[in-house]
């Protein structure tokens, strides 16, 4: 009887990590969409955003990411998903994550729209695409319409890139 409670617990202890870790699987970096499209507009004076089911961009999907730039180098699949995006010309709302915890947020951007935007953007469709490169960058259509503080560098996201190998 003793010896099968020793290896019961001995079985149990080897088994842990395997428990926690499917329980707990960490996704790292990722940008969603939100789950209800909710207007770049109404995204100020939200205290909470649902996250679609799944992002957009998950960590899989990139093969390098500037720290410097911004520029996240993608897979072919996933630099075309985010480019057949329909992005109205006020924008369509993104969340960046890190375990599905929200880090800041912005919007995919239409680079031919008329109005500005002092947020976060990403430009979709890219007018001038360079080897399945996006890049987020400060206000449009310039860094001079951005308002507040660069999130992008924010040491959650720089890590879990490294923690990944993707950062650059």
């Amino acid at each position: 009887m003793k010896r099968r409670l020793i290896a019961a617990s001995i079985a149990m202890v080897l088994l842990m990590p395997f428990v926690f870790s499917s329980c707990n699987s960490s996704e790292g970096f990722a940008i969603y969409l939100t789950r209800n499209d909710v207007p770049v507009s109404q995204m100020p004076i939200l205290s909470h955003v649902e996250l679609a089911d799944t992002p957009v961009i998950a960590t899989k999907d990139i093969i390098s990411y500037s720290k410097d730039t911004h520029e996240i180098e993608l897979t072919a699949d996933a630099y075309q998903r985010v480019m057949e995006l329909e992005v109205p010309m006020s924008g369509l709302s993104f969340v960046v994550c890190v375990d599905k915890g929200p880090i800041y947020w912005g919007a995919f951007w239409a680079p031919v729209s008329s109005q500005s935007f002092d947020g976060i953007t990403i430009g979709v469709p890219s007018l001038s695409p360079k080897d399945n490169i996006i890049q987020i960058e400060l206000g449009y259509p310039a860094p001079s319409f951005y308002q507040g503080e660069d999130p992008r560098s924010n040491p959650a996201i720089l890590e879990s890139l490294e923690k990944a190998g993707k950062l650059k």
